[in-house]
């Protein structure tokens, strides 16, 4: 199976996880000084994680939590996500990315109806950080590496064993782990839902910070505010930064010219791009493409 590398999923990932029929994804992700966040997001599926090489600041449903290699994480289905590199000159972690479903969670079985389903409706508080002090790590990490081990030699009848070590990682988590009851930050947490689906619908059209409040139902001023709180940065700050995330997927894409590329990002003006695409990069849109140039050849 291929790795995938990532640098900025979309807030409601339309991506489809593995394949239909086996929903489950290996992902490197590398942060560094030219990419050095994953823009907050969310999709159906959950995700296990194992730092492989330095430190960043994650953020799981609207909790910080400061992460190192070794640790694990887990991420349950539709809670928000994302990752800032930090100070350390190169992050690296490696992700699967599966559906509940594939465990049986669309069964009618006592192990979906009692465990699966609740978790997919989030109706569990699971450990989202497992550091090597949590008592759970060591029977964590061993099936993590199993994983890692069964998925990248690809022998017959992996699929069953990906499954059972997959089965294992929740039944691990869920010792400690206990029922919840629909909070204020799960809402909070759907408000913000659905500001960056509107976001990521629309990034490429004018976006008014009254057409984002009103989604919320709050005046303009408590958006900003509860905004802020929740993301660690302004709502215009947070467009900007998702529309040169964008801008570089079309650089990538070698087909576009500068100009067309800030319009198609929703950039009016175009020396305003540069200066927020030199501020958050390092570089100039220029430089940017004359260095994927380079790396071709």
């Amino acid at each position: 199976m291929k790795k995938q590398y990532f640098h900025a999923p979309e807030q409601k990932e339309e991506t489809k996880h593995g394949e239909p029929y086996f929903p489950v994804q290996k992902y490197i992700t590398r942060l560094s000084e030219e990419y050095p966040a994953v823009t907050t997001h969310w999709h159906e599926e959950a995700e296990l994680t194992l730092i492989v090489k330095g430190k960043c600041h994650y953020q799981v449903d609207l909790v910080d939590y400061e992460v190192k290699e070794g640790d694990l994480l887990f991420v349950p289905p539709l809670f928000l996500h994302a990752i800032s590199k930090g100070r350390c000159e190169e992050f690296i972690s490696e992700t699967y990315v599966f559906h509940l479903n594939f465990l049986g969670g669309n069964s009618t079985d006592i192990c979906s109806t009692r465990y699966l389903v609740p978790i997919m409706n989030q109706e569990f508080a699971m450990p989202c950080l497992i550091t090597g002090k949590h008592s759970v790590y060591a029977s964590l990490r061993k099936v993590f590496d199993q994983i890692t081990s069964l998925y990248d030699e690809n022998v017959d009848g992996y699929e069953l064993a990906l499954k059972a070590l997959l089965l294992r990682a929740i039944f691990l988590l869920l010792k400690y782990s206990k029922k919840i009851t629909k909070k204020e930050k799960e809402q909070h947490s759907e408000k913000l839902k659905s500001v960056l689906d509107y976001i990521g619908e629309h990034y490429a059209e004018p976006i008014s910070i009254a057409e984002l409040a009103e989604l919320c139902y709050f005046s303009e001023y408590h958006f900003m505010r509860f905004f802020k709180k929740h993301m660690n940065m302004t709502c215009v700050e947070y467009m900007n930064n998702f529309r040169l995330e964008k801008a570089v997927e079309l650089f990538e894409q070698r087909h576009l010219s500068i100009i067309e590329v800030s319009m198609s990002v929703g950039f009016r003006n175009l020396s305003y791009f540069h200066r927020a695409f030199k501020k958050k990069y390092g570089m100039t849109p220029l430089t940017f493409i004359n260095k994927l140039k380079n790396t071709v050849r």
